[in-house]
């Protein structure tokens, strides 16, 4: 009888610790996309004259997966200034860009520019609002 126990109990805390390992958090290996697109004004050093506007074309983006510190992956931006991070999951994701400061307050003289989604279900393609940085 005591055999029996064990061995239901086994099979219990193995089915328990299985459904706790199914769990998928954000990141790849999903159906769900994330794109946007850069833009940069192009002023001069002092931020004072702006010298124009354009496509950020070749600019690395990065995402963060959920609760990440540094970056999970990246990617460059096309002649459009466009980017996309494809085959993601159901989670909440940080984009973010490296951008001159326009407040000349950073002593690295570069901020990161972020916007946060969060992919809700599957086959999703969520659009970050346009990202502006400074050159």
């Amino acid at each position: 009888m005591l055999v029996k126990n064990l061995i239901k109990l086994g099979f219990v805390l193995l089915f328990v610790v299985n459904l706790i390992s199914c769990r998928k958090e954000a990141g790849e290996g999903g159906t769900s996309t994330i794109k946007g697109k850069i833009w940069v004004e192009d002023w001069n050093n002092a931020f004072t004259i702006k010298n124009g506007e354009y496509a950020g074309y070749d600019e690395d983006v990065y995402i963060l997966y959920g609760d990440a510190v540094s970056y999970s992956e990246k990617t460059k931006t096309n002649y459009n200034g466009e980017f996309e991070f494809k085959y993601l999951r159901k989670g909440k994701y940080k984009i973010y860009v490296y951008s001159k400061d326009n407040t000349l307050q950073s002593k690295s003289g570069n901020v990161s520019v972020l916007k946060e989604v969060e992919i809700t279900g599957k086959k999703q393609t969520k659009e970050v609002e346009q990202i502006t940085i400074y050159n």
